[in-house]
């Protein structure tokens, strides 16, 4: 059961970032299962952290000067970047970027 709490809600760049990365893998690597498998673990892994209370969870630290501190999940290679957000006393799940763990975080987060 999803936790009734918090809403969930992907942003455009989320999408952008996980078709460049799931295109990459199926075109480049020629391996359509193995990306078929990483979407169905990275909703796995979204849906799981929202029924766990997203906030119960350590803050990414930055050098940036932020409105609402980041949150990630680690999926093998890859990482998911979230902040948790209240709009008229609902919290939102707000997921953001899905990057590879070798990117450039600070730039892109």
């Amino acid at each position: 059961m999803l936790n009734e709490r918090y809403e969930l809600r992907y942003l455009p760049l989320f999408y952008k970032d996980l078709d460049h990365d799931i295109s990459h893998i199926i075109h480049k690597l020629g391996n359509p299962d193995a990306a078929r498998k990483l979407i169905d673990e990275v909703e796995a892994a979204i849906i799981r952290r929202l029924e766990d209370g997203p906030e119960s969870f350590e803050q990414v630290s930055s050098r940036k000067n932020r409105n609402h501190p980041y949150y990630r999940i680690y999926i093998k290679n890859f990482v998911i970047y979230y902040v948790v957000l209240e709009d008229n006393g609902k919290k939102i799940m707000e997921v953001r970027r899905f990057l590879h763990k070798l990117e450039d975080r600070n730039s892109k987060v």
